[in-house]
């Protein structure tokens, strides 16, 4: 979720928050106010109608509120027992509503030439349930208003703010280590931003020492150790062409070319493991697996005749991906080399091509290989001296690189290796 979209829904619930307690303490506030104001016109009315009584006794005889707002009816003094006036919500039947209305009636007790009255003076209420419905509406549309203010003031006025971040983290997503790019720089004034341009300058040139350092180191180690290990293996090859060895100084020379042979692939795997975790490979482009998976094949097919072992392939569906073509073919040949180095005599192999994935499947062991191992370093069968154990540690490596899904399975006696290219 963005920032700006997350701030709205936190200002949202606050104001929601807010504007309720708000409304139920403006209602309560508004409630007592009315009452209040309709007390006062009923003490007016009181004051007014018992003046009245003294001049026109004719008043006195008002016993039923009628047309009037008032009745009075005599009392004796032993039922005076209220000296106070009381004032009370009830229930009136109107005929002009045609049903009970929310009246408030004062009670009082006057005293007119030795006898005691009691009069009974009513005035409207505004209806609770009308006041609460008013007072709900103006609330969700001030509610509405204030939230679609914040809302246009996102999109537009914080927008315009935030788009110095915005083109930072742009950069920084854009911004490749091997290439000639200039530092961030976003015109701005807010502290923030420029605080965060500059942190992002010092990380990108600390990143860019680092990376040279670490291709300078992969680079150097790559000539230094190719051309030592060249030089014993030709020297030792020299020496195997000698007239004067014997058969057993013969056989312990051709151990030890093996051995150079084997110390110079696990040095050329590591330094591509290297370059691989360094993130060397940057130049991508679009890359046919279907037509790297068919010349691959091709060139293992004198490899898998000489053991016996069939290849074949099931294209269901043209796969293309972007991805450094070196490390494309890394990996479909690491994995087709793998099938056919571990396979049985007379064994097959099944490549299967679909539009996001590429699996091959291939007979081999008749045991599961644990998943949770085989894909780290110098994991190995033993019986396979001349492998180096890093062939799906490489394959492992680039798939994490493009953040590929690189799975095993072994179903129905034959190992399954599964690579999902939809991240």
């Amino acid at each position: 979720m963005k920032l700006l979209n997350q701030s709205l829904i936190y200002l949202s619930t606050t104001f929601l928050v807010i504007i309720g307690a708000w409304s139920i303490i403006f209602y309560i506030n508004i409630k007592d106010e009315i009452r209040d104001s309709i007390d006062d016109g009923l003490e007016n009315n009181k004051l007014l109608i018992i003046q009245k009584s003294r001049v026109d006794s004719t008043l006195l005889s008002q016993h039923e509120f009628g047309g009037n707002n008032f009745e009075i009816h005599p009392i004796s003094k032993q039922n005076t027992s209220f000296k106070k006036d009381v004032y009370k919500d009830t229930l009136m039947y109107r005929h002009n509503e045609d049903d009970l209305e929310p009246v408030r009636i004062l009670h009082s007790v006057f005293k007119h030439q030795n006898t005691y009255y009691h009069l009974k003076i009513i005035s409207s209420l505004i209806e609770e349930d009308d006041l609460i419905e008013d007072a709900s509406y103006s609330v969700f549309w001030l509610f509405v208003i204030l939230i679609s203010s914040i809302f246009i003031i996102n999109n537009i006025v914080l927008r315009k703010i935030w788009h110095p971040f915005y083109s930072i983290l742009n950069r920084l997503k854009h911004y490749k280590l091997n290439a000639l790019e200039s530092p961030i720089n976003v015109n701005t004034k807010t502290k923030e931003f420029i605080q965060l341009q500059d942190a992002s300058n010092t990380l990108i040139h600390h990143t860019k020492k680092v990376f040279t350092a670490q291709k300078q180191f992969t680079e150097n180690a790559s000539h230094e150790l190719q051309t030592p290990i060249a030089i014993i293996t030709n020297k030792l090859e020299l020496l195997l062409e000698s007239k004067h060895l014997n058969a057993d100084d013969a056989k312990i020379i051709a151990e030890v070319i093996n051995m150079t042979d084997r110390l110079k692939k696990l040095n050329k795997t590591l330094l591509l493991l290297t370059k691989i975790e360094n993130k060397q490979f940057l130049q991508q482009e679009k890359v046919s697996i279907n037509t790297i998976i068919k010349d691959i094949a091709k060139e293992y097919t004198e490899y898998a005749e000489f053991k016996n072992i069939e290849i074949k392939i099931e294209d269901v569906g043209h796969l293309e991906v972007e991805m450094n073509r070196s490390l494309a073919e890394t990996l479909i040949s690491n994995l087709i080399k793998n099938a056919i180095f571990h396979n049985i005599e007379r064994g097959k192999i099944t490549v299967f091509v679909s539009r996001h994935t590429f699996s091959i499947i291939n007979t081999g062991p008749s045991e599961s290989l644990d998943s949770k191992t085989i894909f780290n370093r110098f994991t190995k069968d033993d019986s396979k001296t001349q492998s180096t154990g890093l062939g799906l540690a490489v394959c492992q490596a680039i798939c994490d690189l493009y953040n590929y899904n690189l799975s095993y399975q072994y179903i129905q006696n034959e190992h399954h290796f599964s690579i999902n290219f939809k991240n």
